[in-house]
């Protein structure tokens, strides 16, 4: 596995619900698939104002998969380290953890 990586950010997306852009990303390359986490902003349509996060993953030759996220034990360690290294994600994955708003920083 290498080492923690982000993609280029900020780019586009597009989902029925609306449009907008991924500000953050974390993800690295795994031994079988690139594992990502997306904060997405949405600018337009019915979501426009919100924040979400995708759990996705992408083949090592860069392609979006469209199947479960699964991230395996020997995976944890490397994915902490690329959630540390982006803040809003990090932010919103304590709010999941922890029930209760935390201040970023």
């Amino acid at each position: 596995m290498s080492e923690p990586h982000a993609a280029a950010v900020p780019r586009s997306f597009s989902m029925h619900w609306g449009d907008g852009e991924i500000v953050e990303e974390v993800r690295f390359e795994g031994e079988h698939t690139t594992p990502a986490i997306q904060l997405m902003e949405f600018q337009t349509g019915d979501a426009a104002g919100s924040v979400a996060l995708r759990f996705c993953h992408f083949s090592h030759a860069g392609r979006f998969q469209r199947s479960p996220l699964i991230v395996g034990e020997a995976e944890v360690e490397p994915l902490r380290e690329a959630v540390l290294a982006n803040p809003q994600v990090r932010e919103l994955l304590l709010r999941i953890a922890s029930g209760v708003a935390v201040e970023a920083g």
